[in-house]
């Protein structure tokens, strides 16, 4: 499959889906879907790198594991990250109606098929 499809079916399967990116964690976007939606998600993206890193480094010094996912709410959207590997994350924001629930699992769907695909 390719990202572009697995973002779009994240976005589109989650209602109220306003953007999706597969970014490194480096800051370099692999590939984003955006329906119809003037967000700059990469930009967004570029932002939350240093903290997902910080936070994953954090989390491993205090022995509380690897961190899998970060919610962030606003009073516009919600912000949903998850980990692919060490490498990769996903992002996607949603507006505030969207079931945040739903977000997740697609996120965790996905996040198994494109860890599959980038060990190849």
């Amino acid at each position: 499959m390719k990202f572009r499809d697995t973002l779009s079916n994240i976005v589109d399967g989650v209602g109220g889906g306003l953007g999706a990116v597969i970014m490194g964690c480096d800051g370099i976007a692999i590939d984003e879907y955006l329906p119809e939606s003037s967000l700059d998600i990469q930009a967004l993206a570029v932002e939350y790198v240093a903290v997902m890193n910080q936070t994953r480094n954090l989390a491993e010094s205090l022995g509380c594991g690897s961190m899998e996912e970060v919610c962030i709410s606003t009073s516009a959207a919600s912000i949903l990250i998850r980990y692919v590997n060490r490498d990769f994350f996903l992002v996607l924001v949603t507006d505030r109606n969207s079931s945040a629930g739903k977000g997740r699992f697609l996120l965790r769907q996905a996040s198994l098929r494109l860890r599959e695909e980038l060990e190849r």
